[in-house]
């Protein structure tokens, strides 16, 4: 099969990625900037598309003859109304996705607190899940915070540490989350 990896340089897609290839897939990775693959051991073995969610033509150019997609990105980091920008990029892709024939996709979404109101991060990935399933077959898995070496949230934490030995924080930092 021929498969698009969307989010190839984040955690979980780098480490997805070798495990397809290893299965005899022909992987495609959509990215923004290409030098984020460099010393990953499997890059020259993949085709690369740059580009941008958010632009329609990247995101026709990297599904086009794709069999399954994985979205396995979020605009929580990159963009001011994280929100809006992952509803209009799942929107995008989506629509593409089914225009151009994809088969499947295999979404990575966040867990829902069985109680109460989710977070507004937690309420967009959601939404992009939402977003998926009205327009095409989607596998929809849900973690909690991916915390390993190498992760938005591991390196995050691994940062102030290694800068702020003590630190006091503010209140609005008391999420509880499932693990």
């Amino acid at each position: 099969m021929t498969l698009l990896v969307t989010g190839a340089t984040g955690y979980v897609g780098g480490r997805l990625v070798p495990r397809l290839l290893e299965r005899g897939h022909r992987v495609r990775v959509l990215v923004r900037n290409p030098l984020r693959l460099q010393g990953r051991p499997w890059a020259e073995q993949v085709e690369v598309v740059q580009g941008d969610l958010a632009n329609p033509e990247d995101v026709r150019r990297a599904l086009l003859g794709v069999d399954a997609g994985y979205y396995l990105v979020h605009a929580m980091l990159s963009e001011t109304d994280f929100a809006q920008a992952e509803e209009t990029q799942a929107l995008t892709f989506a629509r593409l996705a089914k225009e151009l024939g994809v088969g499947h996709v295999v979404y990575l979404g966040g867990l829902l607190p069985p109680t109460g109101t989710p977070s507004h991060h937690l309420q967009s990935r959601a939404r992009v899940g939402e977003i998926l399933r009205a327009h095409l077959p989607t596998t929809e898995f849900r973690a909690g915070p991916i915390v390993g070496s190498g992760s938005a949230s591991f390196e995050m934490v691994r940062y102030l540490t290694e800068r702020l030995p003590v630190m006091v924080a503010p209140r609005w930092i008391l999420n509880p989350v499932s693990p």
